[in-house]
């Protein structure tokens, strides 16, 4: 049973309030964000506060710490600090290689790691950096990766696609959890919808999150619908039908259904039965 990631909400570190509240929250993940989200001045109040916040219950909530890159000056006490705290993950920003990662696995010897994907270099390299054997995820940037690249907005993400598509082919090749950028435009319901419904299209295993009214969204989105899980359980019986009497395909609703597709409908049932495990 594959943990679900189908929402995972940035949560401020500096914000003890906003840590709190989020224990209460429908939320797959969490990232406590000690990099962007926390001014530079504030940058140890946020370690402190951090600490003090993930000694609390979060549930079956996974807890990501985001670090400050090693490059600046609280990197290195960011994981320090991170090998001590209960967190299922550390989030390193602005991978470009997995240089990077190998750096701060040696500061941060027993959590599992995860790369933040927001830089060109870092698109140009995601194989390798998926191949990292201590990666667990992988996390679009793509309001970093957009600025680095000069790109504008557009609904349809057509100067992203390049990039997201090199993340999701890498993840999947080692099979590594990859979850899409945040929408920025969070009271826009009907977009954050398509963008979900795209990234999840596409092949990404949930969307990152800015705000706690996208959360229902993104669940209902990136869960299967009961309609799939239906068809998922009438595959499996007709194939299992087909292979008692000989036959090497089955036919459910006029299509083919051979060991591949068997394969996919118990991928979809044990992603519902995690998420009903994580809601109950």
């Amino acid at each position: 049973m594959v943990r679900p990631y189908r929402s995972v909400l940035y949560i401020p570190a500096a914000n003890a309030r906003a840590m709190e509240k989020a224990r209460d929250l429908p939320a797959d993940a969490i990232i406590f964000d000690l990099e962007d989200a926390v001014a530079p001045e504030a940058k140890v109040d946020a370690r402190q506060a951090l600490a003090d916040a993930l000694a609390q219950d979060y549930g079956r909530c996974a807890r990501i710490i985001r670090m400050n890159a090693l490059t600046t000056e609280w990197g290195r006490d960011d994981a320090r600090a991170c090998a001590d705290l209960p967190a299922d993950a550390v989030l390193v920003p602005k991978v470009d290689g997995p240089q990077d990662l190998d750096r701060v696995a040696e500061l941060i010897p027993d959590v599992p790691l995860w790369a933040m994907m927001e830089t060109p270099l870092g698109m140009l390299n995601a194989a390798a950096i998926a191949g990292d054997p201590r990666l667990q995820g992988m996390v679009m940037g793509t309001n970093d990766l957009a600025k680095e690249l000069g790109s504008r907005p557009r609904p349809d993400r057509l100067p992203m696609m390049a990039g997201l598509g090199l993340c999701i082919l890498a993840a999947k090749a080692h099979r590594k959890v990859i979850v899409d950028g945040v929408f920025n435009a969070f009271k826009d319901d009907d977009g954050l919808r398509a963008e979900c419904e795209q990234g999840r299209d596409m092949g990404f295993d949930g969307k990152t999150l800015i705000h706690p009214a996208q959360l229902q969204i993104a669940n209902n989105v990136f869960a299967p619908t009961e309609a799939e899980v239906n068809l998922a359980r009438r595959q499996i019986d007709a194939f299992d039908q087909a292979q008692a009497e000989g036959r090497g395909v089955a036919v459910v609703d006029g299509r083919i259904v051979e060991n591949l597709h068997v394969a996919t409908a118990r991928l979809t049932l044990d992603r519902a039965q995690a998420i009903a495990a994580l809601a109950g």
